[in-house]
């Protein structure tokens, strides 16, 4: 598939990676998390595909084979590069997954353009509604210690970062839920992504409250999470989102990890395969 170019008036326009199996079924457009890129979802890709539907990933700008420009990493500029997959693509009755950071783009999506293109959305281990804990936000699972902990480890050494945030993505209590191979996949994907961007994005995702724009979300949703997510958890995350979407179904995979995609493909492709057909 040929890039797709986002246009962003001051910013240079930036082309983004685009994969799309085409095909006359109802649109998929997967959102990957940080800080990993289209190649990701390798294992929904074929279970989606073989039950009819066209599937379509991107990388993020600044991960993957996307341009990596210098700017443009809030979420109002990821969601509008979103957008313009849509437009572009002329996608319409669209399902949206969201795994991770990508659930932030999903929420953001419902203020800036509203619903015209969409059927339904999935929020898969995702960070809405609001990770930093605050006054305001006193059951955001993100404290400001362990967020500059986090960048400080990044800005330090990129290998020993990921390598160290590709364990905690996979694992429960210590225990890694994958093959070594599979992490070492995962670890290839996130040596793709530009360090000012991976930097960028870590405070986007981390400190972007979506409460509002949850508000706004009017089509059928599907909360999907691991109950041992360490990175983004449950209680703090997924319950919440659950919680403020009225209506909306939630799976939760029992003994799973952030990474639930991966170490638990078979469940997680079940129940979303499950919510699609509705």
């Amino acid at each position: 598939m040929p890039e797709i170019t986002a246009h962003h008036g001051l910013f240079k326009d930036t082309n983004l990676h685009v994969d799309d199996t085409g095909g006359p079924g109802r649109p998929v457009v997967l959102v990957h998390g940080w800080p990993l890129s289209g190649e990701a979802f390798a294992a929904q890709i074929p279970a989606l595909q073989g039950a009819g539907y066209r599937v379509i990933t991107y990388d993020r700008r600044g991960f993957g084979r996307s341009n990596k420009p210098s700017k443009g990493y809030t979420y109002d500029t990821l969601t509008e590069d979103l957008h313009t997959l849509l437009e572009t693509l002329e996608l319409t009755e669209v399902t949206v997954v969201g795994f991770s950071m990508g659930g932030g783009e999903v929420a953001r999506y419902f203020s800036k353009y509203g619903i015209e293109r969409l059927r339904s959305v999935v929020f898969a281990s995702a960070v809405p509604p609001y990770l930093m804990q605050d006054e305001g936000n006193p059951d955001g699972p993100l404290t400001k210690e362990a967020a500059e902990e986090m960048t400080a480890g990044l800005t330090k050494d990129e290998e020993s970062f990921y390598d160290g945030f590709t364990r905690d993505f996979f694992s429960v209590d210590g225990e890694l839920k994958v093959t070594e191979q599979q992490r070492q996949e995962a670890l290839a994907l996130c040596r793709q992504a530009d360090k000012k961007a991976a930097l960028a994005c870590m405070e986007a995702f981390g400190t972007t409250d979506f409460r509002d724009d949850l508000l706004r979300v009017t089509v059928p949703a599907l909360i999907l999470h691991g109950d041992g997510d360490g990175v983004v958890p449950f209680e703090g995350s997924g319950k919440r989102t659950h919680d403020a979407l009225p209506g909306s179904d939630l799976h939760v995979i029992q003994g799973a990890p952030h990474g639930c995609n991966v170490s638990h493909a078979d469940e997680f492709n079940q129940a979303l395969l499950t919510f699609l057909q509705k």
